[in-house]
């Protein structure tokens, strides 16, 4: 695994901080970070900035995702020169902004394949797995992972009362027996709060496992397939698989509901702690405060994180 560093931005130097807000299907990928050998989706996104500006640039992400976890609200920052954000238009008169959007889409998904045609040529994926949904100027202090007050996932389930549709099998779990919502919200409503998630988490040497579990219920909906719910200020590697995994025996009837309490007061991870499959997850949205509180809150994360009151990488709950 490729250690991430994030990008600093040079005032002086007169660079300009970009927002990128991206989506992609998971399914293709080893996870968001770079990895020697796999294709990740940091790694692609690098290389098509590469192409377009010749020269390497690192991301910073708001939430870094596992293999398999897909995202509809994932935030970056890059930093360019204000000659090559000026220049995405290639000399006409258009937005850098939507060219900068429409040109790196493009070049990402140039190079994913679906296969190999009967000719050996390479065969064009139709629906590109990952889009930048938009490119901006940020605000000043901007910085998309310290600056974020929160993340929040969604976890699809389909149960055996609501039946298994096969056209959402890539993004939901399928669950073999009934799940009681009563019971699955009563189990949740014990882990709320700040907490301790050593028992709901893979820890990290000198790394706290302390977060704020700010929401976590479940919903059926008209088609009566259920959908967890998860914000936290951050989330530790695994923390989200762990707490769905663990809660789904709760409303399955196989646990009582203050069980999940105990485990949390136990700050033990054993056996009993599975880890829910990683394709229904979905980084859904991640917030930020009004401008004038951007630095001030990447301060603040900073802060927290050099005096130990935050895992190294506090921005993800894939956070491998």
């Amino acid at each position: 695994m490729t250690t991430q560093k994030p990008a600093v931005p040079h005032r002086d130097g007169g660079l300009l901080r970009v927002r990128l807000d991206i989506a992609y299907d998971g399914a293709p990928f080893s996870g968001w970070a770079l990895q020697p050998g796999l294709t990740t989706i940091q790694g692609v996104v690098e290389a098509a900035l590469f192409m377009l500006l010749r020269r390497q640039v690192r991301l910073t992400v708001g939430g870094r995702t596992d293999a398999g976890v897909h995202a509809r609200g994932q935030v970056a920052h890059i930093d360019l020169t204000a000659a090559e954000w000026a220049g995405m238009g290639r000399g006409r008169d258009v937005d850098p902004a939507d060219a900068f959007r429409r040109r790196l889409t493009g070049t990402i998904n140039r190079e994913l394949t679906d296969g190999v045609s009967g000719r050996g040529r390479p065969v064009r994926n139709a629906v590109p797995a990952v889009v930048v949904r938009s490119t901006m100027c940020a605000p000043d202090g901007f910085d998309a992972r310290f600056s974020a007050l929160w993340r929040r996932y969604s976890y699809a389930i389909a149960d055996s009362a609501t039946g298994q549709d096969p056209l959402r099998r890539h993004t939901t779990l399928w669950y073999p027996a009934p799940l009681d919502l009563a019971l699955l919200n009563e189990g949740a409503a014990h882990l709320l709060g700040m907490q301790d998630f050593a028992a709901f988490c893979k820890p990290r040497e000198g790394a706290t496992t302390i977060r704020e579990l700010q929401r976590y219920e479940f919903a059926r909906g008209h088609d009566g397939a259920i959908t967890a719910t998860v914000q936290a200020d951050a989330f530790c590697h695994n923390m989200v698989r762990a707490l769905i995994g663990s809660t789904l025996r709760v409303g399955f009837g196989e646990m009582p509901p203050v069980w999940l309490a105990e485990r949390l007061a136990a700050r033990i991870k054993d056996a009993r702690s599975v880890l829910a499959a990683p394709h229904p997850l979905v980084l859904e949205e991640i917030a930020y405060p009004g401008d004038e509180e951007l630095a001030a809150r990447a301060a603040l994360t900073r802060a927290r994180r050099n005096a130990g009151h935050l895992s190294v990488l506090p921005d993800s709950e894939e956070d491998d």
